[in-house]
């Protein structure tokens, strides 16, 4: 697939194919792989029945986020041969009967920590990217998922400050990346109480922070770096001056321009898509290059580590971005979000704007 990796763009061709991967996903409900607590015996459904609005791609966070990039697709290409089609589908899942139904289920008992956090950032993103839209349907679907998104706002809110050390593992719970999704969703919606608990917590866990232990990465079922996921916080969190600080204490040889570890610059071997679990490694490179990316944008130009990093992210990108049509559906359910997620995130801004990407 061309991608048009060598600059960091994401083509016409790209986004079709995605989206079509997409398309495929949100609506094939099995197999599947519930997070759910039964309280009664009555509980035993189907995954559509528990989740009208996110029940396939495998799982309810990678429906969550296949519709958060069919939303960005359409904002970004508004001629994409797909248009049409995507409009249909998010039209029958965005109901606001489907979303106040999801709404209900995580209100259930036992379901406090149902999807956290990294199912809550997906569907914050997501929202974000509804309030986004400037269409009448955006605005509907924007509209008709306020009330999950508020439940999940409220719970960043509760859950935060009662956690009393992040969760620092390179898989669903990590602390890092739930946090940053936040932290845009509520820059983005203007939401004061959500932002402040994220800002104060992330420098609760994360300011102190030295010599980031990189050489450990990655781990075989990683598909977040815990040290990029981290800086990657840290530099929405942190002044531009004290994040340079900060990188300088906690990846001290990047900031001297040295690709050190080597384990941390080198994109990761995947060596069975077929393999749910080994998959998750080309997830690893989108993820790390959509981090370096965007530390490198906030440092100087003259910033030894700049060039680093990009050179880096476009490595990463390289090594898995062929991949994501990889004709198994282990990879194939979620791969193209963090595709297009890492080649637009520091490009194209949420504002309520329509067009044409380039590439």
């Amino acid at each position: 697939m061309n991608s048009n990796p060598g600059n960091m763009r994401l083509s016409r061709e790209a986004a079709s194919a995605f989206a079509r991967m997409a398309l495929s996903g949100i609506v094939r409900e099995y197999p599947n792989k519930l997070d759910h607590v039964m309280n009664e015996g009555s509980d035993v459904k189907g995954p559509r029945e528990l989740h009208p609005a996110f029940y396939g791609c495998f799982d309810w966070h990678s429906s969550v986020h296949s519709q958060w990039m069919l939303v960005r697709l359409l904002r970004l290409f508004s001629n994409l041969p797909e248009g049409p089609e995507i409009r249909a589908a998010l039209g029958k899942h965005l109901t606001k009967d489907n979303l106040l139904a999801e709404a209900a289920y995580i209100q259930q008992p036992n379901r406090r920590s149902f999807e956290r956090t990294y199912g809550w950032a997906w569907l914050l993103k997501l929202a974000e990217e509804l309030a986004a839209c400037d269409d009448a349907e955006g605005q509907e679907w924007s509209a008709n998922i306020q009330p999950l998104e508020a439940l999940f706002v409220e719970r960043y809110i509760r859950f935060l400050p009662a956690q009393s050390y992040p969760i620092r593992t390179g898989t669903h719970p990590n602390t890092a990346f739930g946090m940053a999704f936040a932290l845009d969703y509520a820059r983005s919606a203007d939401a004061p109480e959500l932002k402040q608990v994220v800002v104060n917590r992330a420098l609760d866990y994360y300011a102190g922070d030295e010599q980031c232990p990189a050489s450990w990465e990655p781990a075989g079922n990683d598909f977040l770096s815990p040290c990029l996921v981290e800086a990657d916080l840290m530099r929405r969190v942190l002044p531009a001056d004290r994040f340079r600080e900060w990188l300088g204490a906690f990846l001290p040889a990047l900031s001297a321009g040295e690709p050190q570890p080597a384990s941390l610059f080198s994109p990761a071997h995947v060596s069975d898509r077929t393999d749910p679990q080994i998959v998750h490694l080309d997830g690893l490179n989108l993820s790390r290059a959509w981090c370096m990316r965007g530390i490198a944008a906030v440092l100087s130009p003259d910033d030894p580590a700049r060039p680093v990093l990009e050179s880096s992210a476009e490595l990463h990108a390289l090594a898995s971005l062929p991949h994501i049509t990889s004709g198994d559906y282990m990879g194939e359910h979620w791969l193209a979000t963090f595709a297009v997620y890492m080649l637009t995130a520091t490009s194209f801004p949420t504002t309520k704007s329509t067009g044409q990407a380039p590439g």
